[in-house]
């Protein structure tokens, strides 16, 4: 066989791995945490969170909502580059994507906790 004549089956076979590939992962619910965005935000997500009282107020005022918080503490923008580290905790600003892109969080990730220290919505 020459090589047009291969071409067509291996375009067929590869697109055929490909789905069954995605159907078993989707299946699986398996996550690819292995950038750097994903790995904070994901132990930030997983800890206990304490809610300061300036982001009480926010929310009390019906400006940011639980769930908006909890949507941004999974899918945010960490900015790992502007991190501020102190003894035993790690600040982090996370910026909300999309429709949530004009709230920021300011998130102090301690050993076990996370202090949701200031919300900004602009």
């Amino acid at each position: 066989m020459t090589f047009k004549q291969r071409l067509p089956y291996f375009l067929v076979g590869l697109t055929l791995g490909i789905i069954a590939v995605f159907f078993v992962f989707d299946k699986k619910e398996a996550n690819f945490d292995y950038g750097p965005n994903a790995r904070v935000l994901k132990n930030i997500s997983i800890k206990n969170h304490i809610f300061s009282e300036e982001s009480l107020e926010i929310i009390n005022s019906k400006k940011v909502d639980t769930a908006q918080i909890s949507k941004i503490l999974k899918n945010g923008n960490a900015d790992i580059w502007n991190k501020i580290k102190t003894d035993t905790c790690i600040q982090y600003n996370i910026k909300g994507r999309r429709e949530l892109k004009n709230i920021t969080l300011t998130v102090k990730n301690c050993d076990s906790t996370a202090f949701i220290e200031k919300i900004t919505v602009e």
